[in-house]
């Protein structure tokens, strides 16, 4: 199983990115699916995260701003990062809890990481 994430970058503040992430590979079923953010030498943080039925949650510094969605049939996660401020540059790594085959137990699974930088 592995995790491919994409649309990282240089934005102004103010602007707009959109991140996703592809999960292939042997997949039984995928509950939880999350985006989450990491600066250099510090914990990585929870940004957004969404279950398999659909119910979301945030940080409270990204509310009103990003938006968490998912496509159960494309095995893939979303992020769509609105009103970018120079605060929210990070590496942001997408989540997921995947269970390869029906009797297999699920395991975390990390994408690669994808930058964002939000500078003028």
């Amino acid at each position: 199983v592995q995790l491919q994430a994409s649309g990282g970058g240089l934005v102004q503040p103010g602007g707009s990115l959109r991140l996703s992430c592809a999960a292939s590979g042997s997949i039984y079923s995928i509950n939880d699916m999350a985006w989450y953010r990491q600066a250099p030498g510090k914990q990585r943080v929870l940004v957004a995260r969404i279950t398999s039925g659909g119910s979301t949650n945030y940080a409270d510094s990204v509310k009103g701003r990003f938006a968490i969605s998912r496509d159960n049939a494309k095995s893939t996660v979303y992020l769509q990062m609105n009103s970018l401020k120079p605060d929210d540059s990070d590496v942001y790594y997408c989540y997921a809890f995947i269970k390869p085959g029906f009797w297999e137990r699920g395991a975390d699974y990390w994408g690669q990481g994808t930058q964002v930088t939000v500078s003028s």
